[in-house]
């Protein structure tokens, strides 16, 4: 059945097809977004949302989703990123339900207004701070983490008592699909949308003026939806990458850090935004860090990483060549280089010899590639960071009392 034509710019909006999971083809057609941002405010201005017995319920429904589905989650990140289970399990399934188990337990505290402290001009008043939805609100996901990083906010937008409108990533499209596919089955159908939008559209998603926008991506797509919000004076919420360093001090274990940092970086084939993205290492123990590392990447995914099931693969090709040219012009090999483009295949590498203008220093990438730079004292590690554009968070190891070690820093 034919749908009427959809006034501008819900033309550029694409759809994903209700399939079987095991048909992950993506189909664009016209869709009534308008329509169904119109659906979602008029049950939102209905008060459909406020109550805190529709929240907890809302709440539970994702926890039910994620548990019921455990599987079909497991193997759609499996296609798009070749996602190990555990790690999907872990980073993407439990992160959320955990994220949704709180809101539900604390949901009751955090509906209840706060009494405020009265001063001179408020002495006669009964003074109080109630939170109020916002409306709709418009959840933009991103690839690398397709799963956490759309369910997440979501979480937030429920417990806060909005409807949300989510657009996941097109660059994970069996993932894409699944969300799709199950949410209507699981939340509220006027509160709570799938859509599709191409990167490229994404502004013109923005301009059909939400309440609120969550975004989470680049800088440079960061800029634009926030360019697009402007335009109607929307508020919005970014997520953006940058370049994580992560400082090691003479005094550490090498074992412990070593093995944190082969984590951190390398899971998810290193597509995170979250993950350390170069190594300012103290030259007294840059040898053993680099050999450290050595092992762990051997324990962690054998000595053929393309047969390990515990290493992914980068999303598409655009993504692959990108961090492929940018490891080839950068520094010195010193584990792994290896790369196959028919599988998207980068080995997890290390980097020596690196310095400030390499390419790898001066551009983010996701990918399983760890440059190391030698720094004489951490005084000159954080001077090198603060050259730098102010990165997402810092990592650094250390047994020093004076140097904070094994937390991550939130510095943005």
């Amino acid at each position: 059945m034919d749908s009427p034509p959809s006034p501008s710019p819900a033309r550029w909006f694409k759809a994903l097809r209700r399939t079987r999971l095991g048909e992950p083809c993506l189909k664009t057609y016209p869709l009534e977004c308008v329509d169904l941002l119109q659906r979602a405010r008029v049950a939102f201005q209905a008060g459909r949302t406020l109550e805190e017995r529709f929240r907890l319920a809302q709440l539970q429904a994702v926890v039910q989703m994620l548990e019921e589905h455990e599987c079909d989650f497991v193997d759609a990140l499996g296609r798009d990123l070749h996602k190990p289970r555990f790690e999907t399990v872990v980073s993407e399934l439990i992160l959320v339900k955990n994220e949704a188990l709180h809101a539900i337990n604390n949901l009751k505290k955090w509906m209840q207004p706060l009494n405020v402290e009265r001063n001179l001009s408020t002495t006669l008043d009964g003074c109080l701070v109630v939170s109020e939805p916002l409306g709709v609100v418009l959840i933009i996901g991103t690839w690398c983490s397709p799963v956490q990083m759309c369910l997440v906010p979501l979480v937030g937008a429920i417990a806060a008592g909005n409807c949300a409108i989510i657009s996941p990533s097109q660059y994970t499209a069996h993932t894409a699909e699944l969300l799709h596919r199950l949410m209507p089955f699981y939340l509220d159908n006027e509160c709570f949308h799938v859509i599709l939008a191409a990167t490229s559209d994404l502004p013109e998603v923005v301009e059909l003026h939400f309440d609120h926008v969550f975004f989470t991506g680049n800088r440079e797509e960061g800029s634009r939806i926030a360019q697009a919000a402007a335009q109607t004076l929307t508020p919005v919420t970014l997520i953006l990458g940058g370049k994580n360093p992560c400082y090691v001090d003479q005094h550490c274990d090498i074992s412990i850090t070593a093995q944190r940092i082969a984590w951190a970086r390398f899971h998810n084939a290193g597509q995170s935004f979250v993950a350390p993205d170069y190594i300012l290492c103290h030259a007294d123990v840059k040898a053993r860090m680099v050999q450290a590392l050595k092992c762990c990447l051997m324990r962690f995914y054998g000595s053929d990483p393309r047969e390990s099931r515990s290493f992914g693969r980068m999303v598409n090709l655009e993504i692959f060549n990108r961090a492929r040219d940018i490891l080839w012009r950068s520094g010195k090999v010193a584990v792994g280089g290896q790369v196959i483009e028919a599988e998207k295949y980068i080995a997890p590498t290390i980097l020596t010899e690196v310095v400030e203008t390499d390419p790898i220093m001066q551009q983010n990438v996701f990918g399983p590639v760890l440059p190391f730079l030698a720094v004489n004292n951490v005084d000159e590690a954080i001077a090198f960071i603060k050259k730098q554009e102010k990165p997402l968070c810092v990592y650094a190891y250390s047994t020093n009392s004076k140097v904070q070690g094994g937390n991550l820093i939130v510095v943005s």
